[in-house]
């Protein structure tokens, strides 16, 4: 698996830079379905943190994981769904 670019003041590749790309890829590969989705929703099919997965829908939005599109609906009391939108891989 190639290790994405990840960064930030408290970003340690050696202690992160694995464990942050599994998460990425298992987000990107649940969510590329386009469906809408919770962070609770998510982060129980992935294994991960709900805080993690929130970060890692982020960093899709991001031009080095590939500008996709993230979209957010409010569903009622600070509550949200998500949905993916890739853009054109090659």
């Amino acid at each position: 698996m190639l290790e994405q670019k990840f960064s930030g003041e408290t970003y340690d590749h050696e202690k992160d830079g694995q464990r942050l790309t599994a998460q990425l890829y298992k987000v990107k590969n649940l969510m590329k379905d386009g469906h809408w989705r919770s962070l609770f929703e998510i982060s129980t099919e992935v294994q991960a943190p709900e805080a993690s997965v929130s970060a890692r829908l982020r960093d899709l939005r991001k031009t080095r994981f590939g500008s996709h599109t993230v979209e957010r609906k409010r569903i009622g009391k600070g509550l949200f769904m998500y949905r993916l939108i890739l853009e054109n891989e090659s």
